[in-house]
């Protein structure tokens, strides 16, 4: 949903070229802008010539798209109580149609052209959802929805038994899809941000599942605290940028990138968004916390989607922050710190899964180092660790969940033999691994040397460089670690009995397996791709190009050392291993989270302890100083001189206003409780007086009928309380902050209602659009009537609504005390009237012969 702006965005380098329609009904229309920009030239080719394009994004269609995923999601429960395996064949229709869509305008991305809807809400509040499929789009989109129809029908098999589990993870998995769909298509922060907590919600749901468990509900609910409180200082990173640009269009933004002190608060801010998502130190916990959740829900979540938003947030606003000179740096060191930590942790594990997600927070640090380069080589390495770690990291959680599946155990420990009873399935984890560490001719090689390649040079440079040569010397060691513990036969262990897996279980892994050899050999179709969106991310193309060979270079090298060192720590990992054990470790990241919490909700106690202390008047005094603190303060910094300020419009305004004052005043020294209810009430009538001689009779209506309804009820209320006051007599001491309080607390909404009565000088768009059509369209020539009962009629009905159900509740109260009130009077003479018929014998027992 978009704000204010609502042209047609110009990202970097791009003409557009409008073919807007509009589709009717409701006041909605949609507008669809195809943009096409001629790429600059690469590898010494001549430029690539505009050309016309057939591709159109539709009038609506991605938005139907993405609600299609909701609406099947929300309509699927019932068939998965009845029919667990086939919901997941029609879950995964919905992702399947985006992956064609997404498929049948490639080449036309690829080409320039870059379709754009514009989905209209309001149009005079600037209120919209806007999507663009550009190249990072497309990636990120073959990833989402092309791994989604996998899992969905990986899950078919892998969820045997009609369980709880099945029959709960079917819709959340969709419903997340169409979250992640609409993210990686919006073109716009607000839009970008409502899908970016839609995915929090169903990650938080499909960790915690049924709750039962304590550790799920625990890990769902630390997934949703992080990432929950890093969307929140993200959406103040989006506010900022986006009202200081005037803008929050990505692409307009790419256009005109936003500079000064905004722009680099804006980008902190947007930072901690994507670091707590992408579990980056020190944020990283919750990732291994969450492989509670079942196997599939971790490949599709925790691999190949959800943790790569907030990478791909930084590749998307790269053409935008490109005049923060920090990012670079910032992304570099949180990166590579998090790719050691991750690496580190993941030598030590024996669980197949916490191993993989350990490894993949040590991913997540390498592909943000890459995101923030603000290179084209960096870019183009970016695109490509993309598709690669999409690829071969579903892939071996899938493996590891027929694994665990077929095995009962993801313990290295105890797991001896399975690659020579499961030819296949370690075959398929083998290529997926070669992809991962670095091996020709995998995908993970081709974008593992574009990496190494952006950081040759001198200076900062030679530091990122040798933080990834040594982090990938670590990503080789787990990997090796991962094919021994789960493959290998041990001497020491017994041969694990292993059943036969379904082919329907295996096939998903073994296509994203394939992915990973066919996206390396097909190396010109990937450098394509990613090309594509580094010309565009950077604003200019580049010498380099994805490929298998470059010749004996630094980068050949590299890899190379990678690889000899990570099997060399791998064999030398046990040992390791117990001097790691030896050793102290004063910072963990879960013990320091567990602290935190602890630590507030401890302050919590002790905050609501002293606050909430069953005083009327101290609760009273802490909403005044709240006010006070927080838009009193704004109010001082950003003060506006008050122009055209007058004592009255009337003559008559200055006795109502004596009268005002004099009963306020009255109020305060009144010592009988009837005596200040009708001051408080003379100085609500003496206010709709007010109302009268301003020109609003309405407004003074309902003040009178209020003031009145309220006496009523007050009056009501003080027959059941003391004539009088009953409070103690304080002393100064707590008079002298009580007055202050109430005095300032005045002050400050007298000047506020004065500043803010004469801060508009004319009306909204919304209030001229009353105005104008108040008479010709209602036929009233009280706009307020026509606003309550025509323009915001629902609004009406809805505020009625909840008087009604008020007033219910209240006449509820009301005769069931006097219900029971009279119950309890007819029971006590019921008892009277017994004890009065008794013999006089009869009274205290049996009676006496």
């Amino acid at each position: 949903m978009a704000g204010p702006d609502s042209t047609d965005a110009v990202p970097l380098g791009v003409r557009n070229r409008p073919a807007t329609t509009a589709a009717g009904g409701g006041g909605s229309t949609v507008a669809r802008t195809v943009s096409r920009r001629r790429r600059p030239q690469r590898h010494s080719k001549p430029a690539t010539p505009q050309r016309t394009s057939n591709a159109t994004a539709g009038e609506g269609f991605v938005l139907a798209l993405v609600i299609s995923h909701l609406l099947v999601a929300l309509l699927l429960p019932p068939v998965a109580m009845r029919h667990t395996r086939a919901a997941y064949l029609v879950a995964a229709l919905p992702p399947a149609a985006a992956l064609c869509w997404a498929l049948a305008h490639a080449a036309a991305v690829l080409a320039g052209d870059q379709p754009v809807e514009r989905v209209t809400w309001s149009a005079t509040l600037g209120l919209e959802f806007v999507f663009r499929l550009d190249t990072l789009a497309l990636v990120m989109t073959l990833l989402v929805s092309g791994i989604g129809v996998l899992v969905l029908l990986y899950s078919r098999w892998y969820f045997e038994t009609p369980s709880g589990d099945a029959k709960r993870s079917a819709p959340l998995l969709l419903a997340f899809a169409g979250a992640m769909f609409g993210l990686v298509l919006a073109d716009h922060l607000l839009t970008l941000y409502i899908f970016w907590e839609l995915t929090t919600i169903c990650s938080f749901l499909l960790v915690g599942q049924s709750g039962v468990s304590r550790e799920s509900r625990r890990a769902s609910l630390q997934a949703l605290l992080v990432t929950t409180l890093g969307g929140l200082v993200m959406l103040l990173g989006f506010i900022v940028l986006g009202e200081t640009s005037g803008t929050y269009r990505i692409s307009r933004l790419a256009a005109e990138p936003p500079t000064g002190s905004a722009a680099a608060i804006a980008t902190g801010l947007i930072l901690v968004g994507a670091f707590t998502k992408s579990a980056q130190v020190p944020f990283h916990n919750w990732l291994p916390a969450a492989m509670v959740a079942p196997t599939p829900i971790s490949a599709y979540l925790h691999a190949a989607s959800m943790v790569k938003a907030g990478v791909f947030l930084i590749g998307r606003l790269t053409p935008v922050l490109s005049e923060v000179s920090y990012l670079p740096v910032v992304t570099a060191v949180f990166g590579l710190v998090t790719m050691f930590v991750g690496g580190w942790r993941a030598l030590r594990e024996y669980d197949l899964k916490l191993l993989l997600a350990y490894g993949t927070i040590s991913q997540l640090g390498f592909l943000m180092v890459l995101a923030g380069s603000g290179s084209y080589t960096g870019e183009l390495a970016l695109a490509g660790m993309l598709l690669a770690h999409g690829a071969f990291k579903a892939t071996l959680f899938l493996v590891i969940g027929i694994v665990d599946h077929q095995t009962g155990t993801r313990d290295i420990r105890e797991l001896s033999g399975v690659g020579r009873r499961l030819p296949w399935v370690a075959t398929v984890a083998a290529l997926a691994a070669m992809s991962m560490a670095g091996v020709p001719p995998m995908i993970g090689f081709v974008a593992k040397e574009a990496a190494f390649e952006a950081y040759l040079g001198a200076g900062p440079a030679v530091a990122v460089e040798v933080g990834l040569v040594l982090g990938s010397v670590l990503t080789v060691a787990y990997t090796a670690r991962l094919l021994v513990g789960g493959f290998a036969s041990k001497r020491d262990t017994m041969p694990t009995e292993v059943h036969p897996p379904p082919v329907g279980m295996l096939l998903p892994p073994a296509v994203t397996a394939l992915l990973c050899l066919a996206l390396g050999v097909a190396y010109p179709v990937t450098d394509e791709l990613a090309a594509t969106y580094a010309e565009r991310a950077v604003g200019h193309s580049g010498e380099y190009h994805l490929g298998l060979w470059h010749g004996f270079n630094l980068p050949l090298a590299l890899s190379l050392i990678t690889l000899l060192g990570g099997l060399a720590l791998a064999a030398y990992n046990a040992g390791l291993n117990r001097l790691r054990d030896r050793l102290p470790s004063p910072l963990d990241a879960q013990r320091g989270y567990e602290r935190v919490m602890g630590s507030l909700e401890r302050l919590a106690v002790g905050v609501t302890g002293r606050v909430q202390v069953g005083s009327l008047p101290t609760y009273l005094g802490i909403i005044l100083l709240t006010v006070l603190a927080v838009p009193g303060s704004v109010l001082l910094i950003r003060v506006t001189p008050i122009e055209q300020l007058r004592w009255w419009d009337n003559v008559l305004q200055l006795p109502l206003a004596l009268v005002i004052l004099i009963a306020a005043a009255g109020v305060v020294r009144a010592t009988r409780r009837i005596t200040a209810v009708l001051l408080v009430g003379v100085i609500g009538y003496a206010i709709g007086g007010m109302f009268i001689v301003g020109g609003g009779p309405d407004l003074a209506l309902t003040q009178f009928l209020v003031e009145t309804l309220t006496l009523i009820a007050f009056v009501l209320v003080l027959r059941r309380l003391p004539a009088r006051f009953t409070e103690t007599p304080s002393s100064r001491r707590v008079r002298l902050p009580k007055v202050l309080i109430s005095l300032a607390g005045g002050v400050f909404v007298g000047f506020a209602a004065l500043i803010f009565s004469s801060a508009r000088d004319t009306p909204s768009a919304v209030s001229r659009e009353y105005l104008e059509h108040a008479e010709e369209g209602t036929s009233a020539t009280n706009v307020v009537n026509a606003i309550i009962i025509d323009f915001r009629a629902f609004d009406t009905v809805g505020e009625l609504s909840v008087l009604a159900v008020a007033a219910t509740g209240v006449a509820s109260l009301v005769l069931s005390a006097r219900s029971a009130r009279r119950r309890k009077h007819a029971r006590s003479d019921w008892e009277s009237l017994s004890t009065a018929g008794r013999a006089p014998g009869e009274r205290g027992g049996k009676g006496r012969t």
